[in-house]
């Protein structure tokens, strides 16, 4: 017979109050890595995974971001944390324990100069009438442009 730990399945509720504490978690770590207490923001990065994982909850992409796998250390940026950009991904190396995550990224292309109008195809300012009011390509008039038209 197991002792301890929940059995059964996990209700719908228990699934929302265990998203709601993670996101909770997450501000609480934040808020004291800025505060200066680290180990404390560790623990709460610690508490958010340890909550996901017996309610098998995913943590969001953006909270993937902000701490190390390997040791559930809370990154700050210079502080617990050094990122890099190396052919063609950015590695972030944990200071506490040395694990590297690396994530790849895409440049962004350059418009040639020789086709401007071709960057601005898509775009299309709205003309002016004489008494400063856009005009819509529909043919309407807008709202006023500023002081100068009334």
């Amino acid at each position: 017979m197991r002792s301890g730990g929940r059995k059964g399945r996990r209700t719908a509720l228990m699934v929302r109050v265990a998203s709601e504490r993670i996101a909770d978690l997450f501000a609480l770590a934040e808020r004291e890595a800025a505060g200066g207490s680290p180990t404390l923001a560790d623990r709460y990065v610690r508490l958010a995974r340890t909550i996901g994982m017996r309610y098998n909850v995913r943590l969001l992409p953006e909270y993937a971001e902000l701490y190390c796998r390997g040791c559930s250390r809370y990154w700050v940026e210079g502080r617990t944390v050094r990122t890099r950009l190396r052919s063609g991904a950015r590695v972030r190396t944990c200071l506490g324990c040395g694990r590297e995550r690396r994530v790849p990224y895409r440049l962004r292309r350059k418009v040639s100069p020789a086709s401007p109008a071709a960057a601005l195809k898509g775009l299309r300012q709205p003309e002016v009438g004489w008494l400063g009011t856009a005009r819509t390509p529909e043919g309407g008039d807008g709202a006023a442009l500023g002081p100068q038209g009334r």
